[in-house]
């Protein structure tokens, strides 16, 4: 088969019964598709749709793999394999399904770490982050200033409420 083939000849060669998946093959009927009768019905959409898979990306570093998928995607980002206390979050993260807040609060919250993590980096090879331009404060300040007068003293309050209460643990 080539890119040329008919879609009269398409055969899917992965096989597999999915039908006990709850809602696979729900957009088979063109009835229930939100572009019909708009949407003129022509399947040249489907031509092409038959081709090699392309060679896998090697695998050189840990990739997360979800547990709906049998394999690892086709192409994955290299750049930033997970590490620290966020790779450790994230690791657990995917034990979970795509669907559940167990899979998704625990990827949000290893995003926040991972910045902090950035910093600590950054201060360890001598490099003092702009804290203040990366996170985009300056715009702020200029075009919301109300809201950012209101972060900023609730962050102090929160940060000397925390350093108050940690010196007050360590005296007793």
């Amino acid at each position: 088969m080539t890119d040329e083939t008919n879609p009269a000849e398409f055969q899917n060669k992965r096989g597999g019964e999915h039908s006990h998946i709850k809602g696979w093959g729900i957009d088979r009927d063109p009835k229930n598709d939100p572009t019909y009768p708009m949407k003129s019905r022509t399947d040249e959409e489907i031509r092409g749709y038959t081709w090699e898979r392309p060679e896998q990306q090697p695998v050189n570093i840990e990739v997360l793999k979800s547990v709906e998928r049998p394999n690892i995607t086709a192409v994955f980002g290299t750049s930033v394999p997970p590490s620290g206390l966020s790779g450790a979050i994230r690791r657990y993260a995917f034990k979970y399904s795509e669907s559940s807040y167990g899979r998704w609060l625990p990827l949000v919250l290893a995003d926040r770490i991972n910045v902090f993590e950035g910093y600590f980096d950054d201060i360890s090879k001598g490099t003092f982050p702009n804290i203040f331009a990366e996170r985009g404060w300056k715009a702020e300040l200029r075009y919301n200033r109300k809201s950012f007068v209101l972060k900023s003293v609730l962050a102090a309050t929160l940060t000397t409420a925390g350093i108050i209460l940690m010196i007050n643990r360590s005296r007793r």
